[in-house]
């Protein structure tokens, strides 16, 4: 068990943020039954904050904030840990507040093809030849993310060595943040007149190609060149913030014990719906589904199965308390 906490429902309702009691306390009686086991979709770090994402159509999306709080009488730190849920964050219109600070001088490198650079003022600026991309921001361990400079006309002529620009883009991409950043409008890129050799139509199929093809790079059409200067400035300070953070221990260990997320489809709703479909004879049961997927609540099955219904896709034979 990675996570174990005290709380007063097995969801929050009325107040939805709540303080909760670390389980690691010996003191308390450990929990008598599993209640509910439920899978997760996403499992992220955001600041101080642990974001978790359930596998269900409601009561879904909550996060944990983890802090350390100084004694006022004594030496030492003490451990807060609140359980906030997405209607609290929502319906209390909290004091604004980013998960990222700036602070301090950044090191920056500036490919030495650069002829006429983006002006980083705040910055510490070196200029030299980087394996990919035009910026790269870095720190003691290495690049920590790159970001790559298009004009129009550079896209444009892209189009022309699709191959290889794909290739560059891989290898941008390989970084764990990456962008290419766009001097231009997308509206641009359809407009006939501004456009050459190419229809609008091409122009689209292209972007939407870079889009398809590289799913973890951000692509930004930033309008003009001191927009896309803005935009690269503001990423970087935000991923140095977000890199020097150090997270609460707990949020940690969670992090690495749990790994990385798999890829989801539209979760076990969507899983659950292919199924039915494709894969259940011509009549079946609620028993039947819930004998293959174990894991998935009644609720989400009869959310299911009604939407299916009203769709048109299955018939409701029975009625009753034990009818779907």
């Amino acid at each position: 068990m990675l996570l174990a906490i005290r709380v007063q429902d097995r969801w929050l309702r009325q107040k939805g943020n709540i303080f909760c009691i670390r389980e690691d306390n010996k003191e308390l009686d450990p929990p008598v039954e599993e209640i509910e086991r439920v899978p997760v979709v996403s499992l992220r770090r955001y600041g101080k904050r642990l974001a978790i994402v359930l596998d269900r159509p409601i009561n879904k999306r909550c996060d944990f904030l983890f802090l350390k709080k100084k004694y006022k009488t004594k030496e030492g730190e003490y451990e807060q840990i609140f359980w906030r849920t997405q209607r609290a964050l929502t319906e209390r219109s909290p004091r604004v507040k980013l998960s990222t600070y700036h602070k301090g001088k950044l090191n920056l490198i500036v490919d030495a093809n650069e002829r006429y650079p983006w002006k980083f003022p705040e910055f510490e600026i070196k200029k030299e030849k980087l394996p990919v991309g035009d910026y790269a921001l870095i720190n003691e361990t290495g690049i920590v993310a790159v970001v790559e400079r298009k004009t129009f006309d550079n896209l444009l002529a892209e189009f022309g060595r699709m191959s290889a620009f794909h290739q560059q883009l891989g290898e941008l991409e390989a970084y764990r943040y990456s962008a290419v950043v766009i001097e231009a409008n997308y509206s641009d890129f359809l407009n006939p007149k501004k456009i050459k050799f190419y229809t609008p139509a091409f122009a689209a199929k292209a972007i939407a190609e870079l889009y398809a093809m590289h799913p973890n790079l951000a692509i930004v059409f930033a309008s003009n060149r001191k927009l896309a200067n803005e935009w690269a400035y503001r990423f970087f300070c935000a991923i140095n913030a977000h890199e020097n953070d150090t997270p609460h221990a707990k949020v940690s260990e969670v992090i690495e014990e749990y790994g990385a997320s798999q890829e989801t489809r539209g979760g076990l709703y969507f899983e659950l719906r292919k199924s039915i479909i494709e894969g259940f004879q011509e009549e079946f049961t609620l028993s039947e589904i819930k004998e293959k997927f174990p894991h998935a609540s009644v609720s989400t099955i009869r959310k299911l199965l009604n939407d299916l219904n009203k769709e048109g896709v299955i018939t409701k034979y029975t009625k009753g308390r034990k009818s779907y």
